[in-house]
């Protein structure tokens, strides 16, 4: 089981973001002071976009500790970084590129590569970063989403296989439904050894994937987001109401 969760509900996506830009700012504050550092791994979507503006805003851009910054990403597409469709795209056109962030510390999946290809990189890159023994690095937060199918990052409904098992990075090849089949994605090896996860979730569609997730039985292969349960570790859901629609127990409400 999880460290520790916790679940609170908005008013709607804008008091949501505003809540989570502050969240995100706190945990770098207290990351840095501790260890030197702040890992980050970011989320592609649209519910992160106005955390990101808000981020780049000068209420926050430069209170944050940038210097001392690790950028990462969950999941991304198999596509150019300078495509509509790229996770690390919407990150720097509406925040990296308006930061002080350090290039070598911009860690980006290469969606321009072939899925296996990209996926090999990226393995290699969270070895240069390592924490310890690992062949990882332990991040400090984790930002993430979820599908109306329960997906989160690149895990997808399905048989959860020895590779995603054992591997810290999976090119992601099956098609699912009508979703592109070329994508590479964290595995749970590596989520699940964060200091901190948040989950954004936002919107009436969501709302059977986020009261099974929380509230329903433990079936990671129908429902991939429970697949994410840090041993050492905890988990913030961020919920406006239309999301939470479906949750039969009352959450903290702001």
């Amino acid at each position: 089981m999880p460290h520790s969760v916790q679940v609170t509900l908005f008013e709607d996506h804008k008091s949501l973001a505003k809540f989570a830009t502050n969240l995100i700012l706190r945990t770098a504050t207290e990351s840095v002071s501790q260890r030197g550092q702040f890992s980050l791994v970011l989320s592609g979507g649209g519910t992160p976009r106005p955390i990101y503006e808000l981020l780049a805003s000068t209420a926050y851009i430069d209170k944050f500790p940038w210097g001392e910054t690790l950028i990462f990403w969950g999941d991304e597409r198999c596509v150019p970084p300078d495509h509509e469709e790229s996770n690390y795209g919407q990150a720097w056109t509406i925040l990296l590129r308006r930061t002080t962030v350090k290039e070598k510390n911009v860690h980006r999946i290469k969606g321009e590569f072939s899925p296996a290809s990209a996926a090999k990189d990226y393995a290699k890159q969270l070895q240069k970063v390592r924490n310890g023994q690992l062949h990882r690095p332990r991040f400090d937060l984790v930002l993430l989403g979820l599908g109306d199918d329960g997906h989160t990052a690149s895990l997808f409904p399905g048989e959860v296989t020895e590779e995603e098992r054992q591997a810290t990075v999976m090119a992601v090849t099956a098609h699912y439904g009508d979703r592109p089949a070329t994508r590479v994605t964290l595995t749970p090896v590596v989520f699940n050894s964060a200091r901190h996860i948040i989950f954004l979730v936002v919107g009436a569609s969501k709302a059977k994937a986020v009261a099974a997730s929380l509230e329903g039985a433990i079936e990671p292969e129908r429902w991939p987001v429970q697949r994410i349960r840090p041993s050492d570790g905890s988990i913030t859901w961020l919920l406006d109401v239309a999301a939470a629609n479906d949750l039969s127990q009352p959450k903290a409400n702001l």
